[in-house]
């Protein structure tokens, strides 16, 4: 079954109360649709608006625990906002990684909410288009030879990674295996080798699973090798939320995002 956009009918209607939209007509509408797309990225599905079989799943799943707080984190009131697997995953790196106030978590959070596109990318787009290539990696694409690796991202992963961060040589392709994963985009082979010290699994030899186990916990590492809580100790003034991102993002791309992001986060968990 797939709803969408012009569907009608009972089963319309029942996913309408589910998302308490009153008065449920049976009649998926622009309205619904908006309802479905707020409620999918909430819970880490693609934002589409349609309900097909993972959304009516999800949808109908027997509700879940309330989260236990940890000290003084109030992590349930994190759960309509972002995806619950995400908040199950808090409680280990306030143990690991110290990430254990409030003012360090809504640090935390708004910068991994910002890169991963509000928790719904786990791993590097390099689908990019010739121009693309030209206009971003211009060091490694000159000329026509754009053209021969446009639209190919492991072969564009294999060249751009190189050589640099603990990967091999293009041939090797660890460029593309030790890509940008997890929630703050772990990247390179001397990166995942350095997580993989603090997790059971070996991340080296099962590189996915920072995209699907660890996503929350690699960027949690990244923010402890970077010395984060200490920067955000300083407090929530927009000028930490700026220091904080010029080290994530290596400059403020998208920093009105994450102050907004972060206000939303400290005022559910201060």
């Amino acid at each position: 079954m797939l709803l969408k956009v012009g569907s009608k009918g009972d089963d319309v209607k029942k996913i309408q109360l589910k998302l308490n939209l009153l008065p449920a007509d049976g009649i998926f509408g622009s309205g619904t649709k908006e309802a479905v797309k707020k409620w999918q990225k909430a819970n880490g599905l693609d934002a589409d608006g349609l309900v097909g079989t993972n959304s009516l799943r999800m949808l109908y799943a027997e509700p879940r625990d309330p989260i236990a707080n940890v000290g003084e984190l109030k992590l349930n009131n994190l759960v309509n906002t972002i995806p619950y697997e995400a908040v199950t995953q808090i409680a280990e790196c306030a143990e690991k990684f110290q990430i254990n106030t409030p003012l360090r978590l809504a640090h935390f959070l708004a910068q991994c909410a910002h890169e991963s596109a509000d928790f719904t990318a786990t791993h590097e787009n390099l689908n990019y288009s010739a121009k693309g290539l030209k206009g971003i990696f211009g060091k490694y694409f000159h000329g026509s030879l754009a053209d021969s690796y446009a639209r190919q991202p492991e072969k564009i992963a294999a060249r751009v990674y190189a050589n640099r961060m603990g990967n091999g040589d293009e041939a090797s392709k660890e460029g593309y295996k030790y890509r940008g994963r997890g929630y703050i985009q772990l990247t390179g082979k001397s990166n995942y080798s350095s997580f993989n010290k603090t997790v059971e699994d070996d991340v080296v030899s099962n590189p996915e699973l920072v995209e699907s186990k660890y996503a929350l916990l690699s960027a949690a590492w990244f923010w402890d090798s970077n010395s984060l809580n200490a920067k955000a100790d300083h407090g929530s003034s927009d000028s930490v939320v700026t220091t904080i991102t010029k080290r994530v993002n290596g400059g403020t791309n998208g920093l009105a995002d994450r102050l907004k992001k972060f206000k939303t986060f400290y005022a559910l968990l201060a």
